[in-house]
């Protein structure tokens, strides 16, 4: 049996990591600026959380959810400590798309509504309902087309209120910043004017921080420097540090109904000791005022580069966009100085790196992607 053809690969192998380097079976060395697509929060093989799992595996790898887990409960106080929502409940799950469709399915029990409003260039995920409110026709299937969902313009709050003026919306659901768009912000003015909105017209706002939050904007989630408090917010990626776990914050204005959702593998034993390691090392060794610093750094010096025709981002989500040259500047960085970055929609690098990443590993970087830019500017 062969694997289904799916992604286009690097004819690279990477079998071991340390902080944010990674080295391939050949035995070649790689600075990881794109953090396996923002999921490697602390760093690659954090001895804090290599220790958790071994210690874990060895008591008791999976149970169901049929049983009491005290890891969880463990796992709900600090991630409620260090977000800032200690009052929220959590759902816990695998991934982000499971995320996305378990926010949607809570906000329509709640509301008895159908619709949802999303936004122009949105990713939520590959499952059908987070495909659905997905803007990339070329991955929604025809079973995927059944779902009621609105794409808007973001910042544009006068046609959301058009729309939820219709009295038929379930919920209003964002990205704290758009990750595969190539790195578009909402407006922190935007954001509040959704959260006015959606408060007036008893609308469940849903955040999905799936890749924007656990730190990577400098604060733990995109959303928080608008000052708003969404009714639900989706996360996944940074969470587990590349052990897949997923979950869902939720508001006191949602009543649990057991039954009303549901998982097998959600929060097991495994996710949660990861989980947990996660917020220990990111609380322990202030992962979040790095990335704050560390993402300044970058911003500053990338934007007086030639050949950058804007950045956008915060904290440790960059996007670049260059003129026409991204797969050649990519492709430069990675076979000839052994720098892994991430590509975007519209001509856009992106940087995902994990939150660890030293200044001197972010001047290395920036070293050779100002190299990499005058080659390619004097080649064409």
């Amino acid at each position: 049996m062969r694997l289904f053809d799916v992604y286009s690969l690097w004819d690279i192998e990477p079998v071991k990591g340390n902080g944010c380097r990674i080295w391939d079976k050949n035995g070649t060395e790689y600075l990881d600026l794109y953090g396996g697509h923002a999921v490697i929060s602390i760093g690659h093989s954090h001895p804090r959380y290599v220790e958790a799992l071994q210690q874990q595996v060895a008591n008791l790898g999976f149970y169901s959810n049929s049983v009491e887990n005290s890891l969880q409960q463990e796992l709900a106080e600090k991630l409620g400590e260090l977000s800032g929502y200690p009052d929220y409940s959590l759902f816990l799950c695998n991934s982000g798309a499971e995320a996305n469709e378990n926010a949607l399915k809570l906000a329509s029990f709640h509301t008895g509504k159908g619709r949802v409003i999303a936004f122009s260039e949105a990713f939520h995920g590959r499952t059908s309902g987070a495909v659905a409110v997905t803007d990339n026709p070329a991955i929604q299937a025809p079973f995927n087309k059944g779902h009621q969902v609105t794409f808007l313009p973001l910042n544009n709050p006068e046609v959301v209120e058009h729309e939820l003026q219709k009295g038929d919306v379930a919920a209003v659901l964002i990205e704290g910043i758009q990750g595969v768009a190539g790195i578009h912000t909402p407006d922190n003015a935007f954001l509040k004017a959704l959260r006015e909105l959606c408060s007036q017209y008893a609308t469940p706002l849903i955040l999905d921080e799936i890749q924007s939050g656990y730190g990577r904007t400098g604060d733990f989630f995109a959303h928080q420097a608008a000052g708003i408090r969404p009714d639900m917010i989706t996360t996944a990626k940074g969470m587990g540090n590349g052990f897949p776990i997923g979950g869902v914050l939720i508001s006191p204005l949602f009543e649990a109904k057991k039954g009303m959702l549901g998982t097998t593998f959600g929060g097991n034993h495994l996710a949660c000791a990861a989980a947990i390691a996660v917020l220990d090392v990111m609380k322990k060794e202030s992962l979040m005022a790095n990335a704050r610093k560390t993402g300044d750094h970058l911003i500053k010096v990338i934007s007086a580069l030639e050949g950058i025709t804007e950045i956008r981002g915060r904290g440790l989500m960059i996007g670049i966009s260059f003129q026409p040259h991204l797969s050649e500047i990519r492709n430069e960085l990675l076979f000839r100085h052994h720098i892994f970055t991430g590509g975007a929609k519209n001509n856009v690098m992106r940087l995902l790196p994990p939150l660890s990443i030293t200044e001197a590993e972010a001047n290395q970087f920036l070293a050779a992607l100002r190299e990499t830019i005058e080659i390619a500017t004097k080649s064409n």
